[in-house]
């Protein structure tokens, strides 16, 4: 039977052909969906928390996978990078994964089911880790090097999905400090700043009404990717488009107005980008 997607699904990876130049690729690709995209999990001390991850096999051919966890780290840039020795403080420990390795049927899907066991005397924090999924068989690629010779290079996929856990009650605490215009890739584009004084990440959700000089209406949205505790952090706004077709072009001046949305409170914002 043909697997069914949810409309909410972490990112398809399919074969990563991030080597220029390849002239051939053997092995089938990595073909996968993920749902959830993400955990955003609470526990008391002591306490334990499952939870399970289905992934889809979105290819025709039967796909083995791996699963493990991983450390993160993350910058007020936006680099997130992956960490497989034990960082200061991980939590990784306390995770127990049902199986290693999984075997999807073509177009069908598993489920792995994962558990954290909190332990008794743990502090209030944010436990942050990721559940990498991956070929567990890399496919290959065929590349010449700088004398002529063929070399035979592996390629693997990968989909990473975050797990937050609070424990103990941890929370964000979001503060505004400036919205403005800023210099993005080469373009000038309203932002908003925002710190996380708190002990857990946040995200913003919601979205400004904007109005063109001309009266044009457009839709701003804040990116959505998290702010860690103690951190502060750059967003872009971008214009919110239908679906399946180019969003408008964002053009300045804008007057905006409307409410930002996180998950501790809301913001209010009513200025003019120019």
């Amino acid at each position: 039977m043909k697997a069914i997607l949810p409309r909410a699904f972490a990112t398809i990876a399919l074969v990563l052909l991030a080597l220029a130049g390849a002239r051939q690729a053997v092995a089938g690709p990595f073909e996968v969906a993920i749902t959830p995209s993400r955990f955003e999990l609470g526990s008391k001390p002591g306490g334990r928390v499952g939870q399970s991850l289905t992934i889809f096999n979105v290819g025709t051919g039967q796909t083995d996978v791996a699963i493990r966890t991983l450390d993160w780290s993350y910058t007020p840039e936006g680099s997130v990078s992956y960490h497989e020795e034990l960082r200061p403080g991980s939590c990784r420990p306390w995770v127990t994964l049902e199986r290693r390795t999984l075997r999807v049927a073509p177009r069908g899907r598993a489920s792995l089911r994962f558990q954290i066991d909190v332990p008794a005397d743990a502090k209030r924090i944010e436990c942050r880790f990721m559940l990498a999924v991956e070929g567990a068989q890399p496919a290959y690629q065929v590349q010449m090097d700088g004398t002529g010779a063929q070399l035979s290079l592996p390629v693997n996929g990968r989909i990473a999905v975050a797990v937050y856990l609070s424990v103990d009650g941890a929370t964000p605490k979001l503060e505004v400090r400036e919205v403005s215009v800023a210099n993005v890739g080469g373009k000038r584009t309203p932002v908003i700043t925002v710190a996380n004084t708190g002990d857990a990440h946040a995200r913003l959700e919601g979205s400004l009404e904007a109005v063109t000089p001309a009266g044009q209406k457009l839709e701003l949205v804040p990116e959505g990717t998290p702010v860690l505790p103690g951190q502060t952090r750059t967003l872009p706004f971008s214009v919110r488009g239908e679906p399946n077709q180019r969003p408008p072009e964002l053009v300045l001046p804008l007057k905006v107005n409307g409410q930002l949305d996180w998950s501790q409170g809301s913001f209010k914002i009513a200025t003019e980008f120019k």
